[in-house]
């Protein structure tokens, strides 16, 4: 653990360093030396160096690590929630819901009004968040118990449907369609530090409370019925950790857009050194998620300079690979 830590500092330092302009490690240090305690910044720093760190990639490299963190957590939970090693929060259609929030935002012109720096997100957020009460609602009419099975599929319909609907959106309003595209495909450009300020806390919130039910986790990874042998209550645990998913991944989601594969990389990564145990693949998930955004933010910035890649597409060229990876050695493991 103290070496993934380690290694999740050294990213920031990293992505905080390289860009159009590096800057040393050294330097970094005496600039928030400066900002934080008033200290003196050595003649060789340029003037505006200072405001490139701490206003500038600072910000930016934070939100990623934290949003890379909250997604990680969010991916853990699930896989063990609905004991597939494939699940993602992205299939109980957060990512479907929180689009169709940004969508109509950006279609009927709210974003550009008073507040407009948080009223895509707390739409998107809501958005998220009334479609996963809403599969959740659906598939407990459907299923008493809430299995797995009827909640992916019920994900999935609804994942289906909202995206029909922004789809139209899109269509409909061409003006906009491309702004729509580059939200959907994810980007940490141009964030400040409001945006880490709601994120962080949120965050460090929800793995607190997923720490609360790390056994409960550790026996629903063992299959519904040994769950329930051992006296987990799985319909009422499904609801509380799915709810506090949606809370977690809708917030990220709302501020930065749509990121797909860290849920599903981390947690496999993270279990190969760390074993099945929740309290320990929960904080190595996030530090392992949060370093991993950085890293792929860093390439989103620096592989095509002046242009930016959207961060969705470089997650989705590692993930998928690996996707197909877990996906095949589960099967030959079920045919074994």
């Amino acid at each position: 653990m103290a070496l993934l830590g380690l290694a999740a500092l050294g990213s920031i330092v990293l992505a905080v360093a390289v860009g159009s302009v590096y800057i040393p490690p050294g330097d970094i240090l005496s600039v928030l030396a400066s900002r934080l305690f008033g200290a003196a910044l050595p003649e060789h720093i340029r003037a505006v160096v200072p405001a490139m760190v701490t206003d500038m990639r600072l910000p930016r490299v934070l939100l990623a690590f934290v949003t890379g963190a909250a997604l990680a957590a969010s991916g853990t939970v699930m896989q063990s929630v609905l004991q597939n090693p494939l699940a993602s929060p992205f299939g109980l259609g957060v990512s479907s819901g929180a689009g169709l929030g940004a969508a109509v935002v950006i279609v009927t012109g709210l974003a550009a009004g008073a507040g407009r720096m948080f009223t895509l997100p707390a739409v998107s957020l809501l958005f998220a968040l009334g479609t996963v009460f809403f599969v959740l609602w659906a598939a407990g009419h459907i299923d008493r118990s809430l299995g797995s099975v009827t909640i992916v599929l019920i994900g999935m319909v609804a994942s289906l449907f909202f995206n029909a609907i922004m789809n139209m959106l899109a269509t409909l309003s061409p003006l906009y369609a491309q702004r729509i595209d580059l939200w959907l495909l994810g980007s940490f450009s141009m964030r400040e530090w409001s945006s880490v300020w709601v994120l962080l806390p949120v965050t460090a919130l929800g793995l607190v409370y997923f720490q609360r039910y790390a056994r409960e986790m550790d026996v629903m990874t063992f299959g519904q019925e040994q769950a329930q042998a051992l006296g987990v209550d799985l319909r009422r645990c499904r609801t509380r950790l799915i709810c506090a998913v949606a809370v977690l991944t809708g917030t990220a989601v709302s501020f930065v857009g749509v990121i797909g594969f860290v849920d599903l990389i981390a947690p496999h990564v993270v279990r190969r050194f760390f074993g099945a145990s929740h309290r320990k693949t929960l904080p190595a998930s996030a530090l392992f998620g949060g370093a991993f955004m950085v890293l792929c933010d860093l390439a989103a910035r620096t592989l095509t300079p002046p242009r930016e890649i959207p961060i969705g597409s470089i997650t989705a060229l590692l993930g998928a690979p690996f996707f197909l990876y877990v996906y095949f050695s589960d099967r030959r493991r079920g045919r074994s």
